[in-house]
């Protein structure tokens, strides 16, 4: 009987690339405020770089390359799926709203009822 077992080797250098992404995504962010005086644009400028530069320096390291190809495998699924036609979708959607109403009166109506047998027959809590 095989296994096939996934092994996740993390290296000194994926984490020290996630470290210093995540020190980016810090420093933009501090940046960002610590610039204000300087105008929207330099700050939106420092911002958007040091993002930038954190999410190229993440995609480089292994778990960013998983992560690509998790997101290609993924798009690669949702174009196999056949949707449904439009009429077909709008049927499907009344079908559920007109369950959804029946099963709250149902609900509503049993609610009244048991509120009725209890406090009013046995208890005789009248209202």
């Amino acid at each position: 009987m095989a296994t096939s077992q996934v092994q996740t080797v993390s290296t000194g250098v994926d984490k020290a690339k996630l470290a210093v992404a995540a020190l980016l995504v810090v420093a933009a962010l501090a940046a960002f405020y610590v610039l204000g005086k300087q105008g929207q644009l330099v700050q939106w400028g420092a911002l958007l770089v040091g993002l930038a530069a954190a999410v190229v320096i993440f995609f480089t390291s292994e778990p960013g390359k998983e992560l690509y190809a998790f997101g290609r495998d993924a798009w690669r699924e949702v174009k196999k799926v056949v949707w449904p036609a439009r009429k077909e979708a709008i049927q499907m959607t009344a079908y559920v709203f007109v369950f959804v109403l029946v099963m709250a009166l149902f609900l509503w109506l049993t609610d009244k009822t048991l509120e009725w047998l209890f406090y009013d027959l046995i208890l005789g809590w009248k209202k």
